[in-house]
């Protein structure tokens, strides 16, 4: 498991600081019925909320408000952009939804081919 990083102000330089998402379909977040409530896909546009998503879950036993948390300093300048533009940002809003109270997700990883 890689180690937790330290959150910049830079986006792009905390995607620089995740592991690959080279061989993910997607990721799917599941909650506590068992049923999927959300995919983040492994295409143009997505790459990046699939990276931080895929390492939440490396990092963290579920996506509960300690890792939504985590999560919101590693998108750095979309969290603010998100909080003044409610749906711009819909992997972001989830993380602010969950930290403002909303229940814990699972995050399954799904490899390409499955």
């Amino acid at each position: 498991m890689p180690a937790t990083i330290e959150p910049t102000a830079s986006f792009k330089g905390n995607l620089a600081l995740l592991p690959s998402v080279e061989g993910l379909a997607r990721i799917d977040l599941v909650d506590d019925a068992g049923v999927v409530v959300a995919s983040i896909e492994n295409q143009p546009g997505k790459q990046g909320s699939l990276a931080v998503y895929q390492y939440l879950q490396q990092q963290f036993a579920s996506l509960d408000a300690p890792a939504a948390e985590h999560g919101l300093a590693v998108f750095a300048e979309h969290t603010a952009d998100a909080r003044n533009r409610p749906g711009a940002h819909p992997n972001v809003d989830r993380l602010i939804a969950i930290v403002e109270g909303a229940a814990p997700l699972t995050i399954t990883v799904v490899a390409a081919g499955n």
